[in-house]
Order: C-alpha cells, then structure tokens, then sequence
C-alpha cells in the first residue's frame, strides 16, 4: 500500500521564471475544470510543499483512463523553486550521471551490487546541487575529461530531474500521452516525467 504520484519537470525554467509559470499553469488548469483553487494536504506528500489544489469537475480529461467510479484523484502540488527531484520511492540521490562534453558515465549506486550511493563518488554532484539550489550556479568536475561542467548539464539516471518548477498529481490516473504533452508545449520548454511511491 501507499500513495503514489505522477510528476511533471520543468527542467528549463529559470528561478525567476518559475513562479509566474507556475500562475499561468495553474490559472490554466484551473479555466479546464482540471484542478479547483481550493487546497488541501489530505493524501499529498511532496517534500517541498504542504498543500496542493483539488481536482476539478474535468479531471478525467487529464488522465489515460477514467473508467473507475470510484476513483478520487488527490491533490496537484505545484512545487517552484530550484531542487532535485526523485522519482521511485524513498531515494534521494541519482544512481548515474553522464558527462555532456565526453560522455563519461560515474556510477554512483552500483546495482545491483550496492543500493546505496558511494558518498564519495555523490558529495561532488550533491556539493553542485546545493550551489545551484542556492545561488542558481553549481557544477561538478568530471573524472573523464577535467571539464567543469554545470550540475543542470549533467544526464542524471532516470528518475532524477533538476528543475525550478514541478507538478506533483497525487493519487491520480496515470496521465494521458495528449495531456503531458499539452501540458509541455504550454510550459514552453522541455519537460521530465516521473513516477513514484510514498
């Protein structure tokens, strides 16, 4: 058992960008009768933020399957601010990255022999992360080729995202190939999906 979530990235808007964005997306989603303005925190989990807003009356327009009666989508967190973000279940650290310049790869958990992250191999990209989170420039030396390259260059494994601005669907359907796409094409840049359990 458990909550679960769909999750939507921007992983090019800028810090400042982000809280209009995220106005204009949600003033959207709203106008579709996807998300009403009114709040709750009941069955949402999102580290960042401690309420979302409800569905609306038009929520199975979003979704791949609607079919069920009884399904009660949960709260849409809308999560502005530069972090990292995890998909899966209880992780919080990449298990790879891939260098942009000469595509080296660093492994940083080494399935399937270890589930954990070498704390080593992650200070460098976690130190990166921070700087990034707090002064919106970080980067990380790759053991490749020398290069210093920004952290949000980087090719994390799958399931971690950077980004300034995200949308938590909890307890939802999974999402329409039509809806995420909609939904990117308004945010304006390039979008990255993940799914996960509370």
């Amino acid at each position: 058992m458990g909550d679960f979530f769909e999750r939507i990235v921007d992983v090019e808007v800028t810090g400042e960008e982000a809280g209009p964005l995220a106005e204009r997306m949600v003033d959207w989603m709203v106008a579709e009768g996807l998300i009403t303005r009114e709040m709750s925190r009941d069955g949402m989990y999102s580290l960042q933020v401690d309420d979302g807003y409800e569905a609306g009356p038009n929520w199975e327009r979003a979704v791949a399957d609607s079919s069920d009666p009884s399904w009660i989508p949960g709260p849409v967190a809308v999560i502005v601010g530069r972090d990292y973000h995890v998909g899966g279940q209880g992780a919080s650290e990449a298990d790879s990255a891939t260098c942009p310049r000469c595509e080296t790869r660093t492994v940083i958990i080494d399935y399937p022999e270890e589930f954990e992250a070498d704390e080593e191999v992650w200070q460098a990209f976690s130190d990166g992360i921070d700087a990034w989170k707090e002064t919106s420039e970080g980067s990380v030396v790759c053991s490749g080729c020398g290069a210093s390259v920004p952290v949000t260059e980087w090719q994390f494994g799958s399931g971690f995202d950077l980004g300034a601005l995200a949308f938590d669907f909890w307890g939802w359907p999974p999402l329409s190939v039509g809806f995420c796409a909609e939904f990117s094409k308004r945010l304006g840049h390039r979008t990255e999906a993940q799914m996960g359990k509370f």
